[in-house]
């Protein structure tokens, strides 16, 4: 199994980015899938979840500005990014729990993709 992250990059303030998270490989299914983040210097933090059934959550800083979707049919997870502050700025990674069968339960990461908030 593997999680493909994709779609960051250097915008301005108040710009909007759409990052793609996808799974492959040997999938039964995929339960939880989230969005994580890492600054330099700070530890990485839960940005955003979404269970399989599309009930979401989010980090206080994120609310109102991201948001967390899925297409269980492309076992895909999106997050947009909208009105994004400079704090923004980090490596945001997937994050997916995922049975390759029907007892098993793995928690996979994607490689991670460069979100860059600069004026």
């Amino acid at each position: 199994v593997q999680l493909q992250a994709s779609g960051g990059g250097l915008v301005q303030p108040g710009e909007s980015l759409r990052l793609s998270c996808a799974a492959s490989g040997s999938i039964f299914n995929v339960r939880d899938m989230a969005w994580y983040r890492q600054a330099p210097g700070k530890q990485r933090e839960l940005v955003a979840r979404i269970i399989r059934g599309g009930k979401t959550n989010y980090a206080d800083s994120v609310k109102g500005r991201f948001s967390i979707s899925r297409d269980n049919a492309k076992n895909t997870a999106y997050l947009q990014l909208n009105s994004l502050k400079l704090e923004d700025t980090a490596i945001y990674y997937c994050n997916a729990e995922i049975s390759p069968d029907w007892y098993d339960v793995n928690t996979y990461w994607g490689q991670g993709t460069l979100v860059t908030v600069s004026s």
